[in-house]
């Protein structure tokens, strides 16, 4: 069994199963998140015995580096799973730290039409061992802590919602990834029923959605998810996960020249959000190949921002980083299963 794949209580549990103490993995977990240590033969304050159990039962992989596009502020790395899959994650290098935005899944099934990921279907799901190893294998090469992460790569987290709690534990977890509730983000495209029981986990981390549009009309048109999911039920679920846990919500509202980026598609948005404990984020969209969808120009990118602004709508404007990058997402990964 790989260790990444472990919580520190699913540590405990199958340690004391197999006649170890509970503190033992405390132990294990200092050793290896803290000293770096993955030889269990070096962890000296263990007994024999469990080095030798450890030994036969337990083994440390990492996914493996394929590509890595870098930029002044921004890298790309694809990744190569244990069985052959191959994801994406983004570094970014912020003024206030190290953001990594990883991702959940080996393709997505939402099918997004502006979306590079959903253009190759969704194979598995990753494990938590994957998960977390995106984080440690960048770490490693580039010899940096991560400061925060963001799960908005490849794949829908909440389509993945088992190992992602998993993933929170273990990454909030001051023994072992240590990176704070507030500076971890999941993000989903609007599954309902995932928020409601998001809510009533009360992680502490963000939550952020993305929308990109304000109505069903457009929203049916751009994204699957609201055939099944109306905006109306979608903000039913995010007003009861705001009076769950009083956290703000982040609307991610990619820009779309002549598909939502009009003068009345901004004063919806504010109409629809005005009030809740929400911000929208503008992105400018990440044109590919293979989408005829083209970015809104930046003076309609502005005008919505002033729009929502005179609103009392608090926005921002994502800043572009790494544009000589196969920025979109997924497209490192799609130009890569081409050759």
């Amino acid at each position: 069994m790989n260790f990444y794949d472990f919580t520190q209580e699913e540590l405990e549990n199958y340690l004391i199963e197999n006649g170890f103490k509970k503190y033992n993995a405390t132990q294990i977990i200092q050793w290896v998140y803290e000293h770096n240590v993955t030889d269990f033969s070096m962890m000296s304050n263990l007994s024999k015995k469990l080095i030798e159990f450890l030994n036969k039962n337990m083994f440390f992989k990492l996914p493996k580096l394929v590509i890595a596009e870098k930029s002044e502020l921004a890298n790309k790395y694809l990744l190569e799973l244990i069985d052959g899959n191959r994801v994406e994650c983004v570094l970014m290098n912020h003024d206030y730290g190290y953001s990594l935005c990883v991702s959940s899944q080996v393709g997505c099934n939402m099918g997004c039409s502006f979306c590079e990921s959903g253009r190759l279907k969704k194979v598995r799901d990753l494990t938590l061992d994957e998960l977390v190893g995106q984080i440690i294998c960048v770490s490693k090469i580039e010899n940096i802590r991560i400061d925060s992460v963001v799960v908005m790569g490849i794949g829908e987290p909440f389509d993945n919602f088992n190992n992602i709690k998993r993933f929170i534990s273990v990454v909030t977890n001051n023994k072992m990834i240590a990176i704070g509730q507030r500076h971890l983000t999941i993000s989903t495209c609007g599954i309902v029923p995932k928020i409601y029981e998001f809510a009533d986990l009360e992680t502490g981390v963000n939550l952020a959605v993305s929308l990109h549009a304000p109505n069903n009309e457009i929203r049916d048109r751009i994204m699957k998810v609201n055939h099944g999911f109306k905006i109306e039920k979608l903000m039913e679920a995010l007003d009861y996960y705001i009076n769950k846990t009083n956290r703000r919500v982040t609307i991610e509202y990619i820009m779309l020249e002549g598909i939502n980026d009009s003068d009345k598609c901004a004063e919806e948005l504010a109409n629809l959000i005005r009030g809740k404990l929400m911000y929208v984020n503008l992105i400018p969209y990440n044109e590919t190949t293979h989408f005829e969808l083209k970015r809104s120009n930046n003076f309609k990118i502005k005008r919505f921002y002033d729009i929502l602004k005179k609103n009392n709508i608090n926005v921002t404007i994502r800043k572009e980083m790494g544009g000589n990058l196969s920025a979109a997402c997924g497209q490192l990964r799609a130009n890569a299963e081409k050759e």
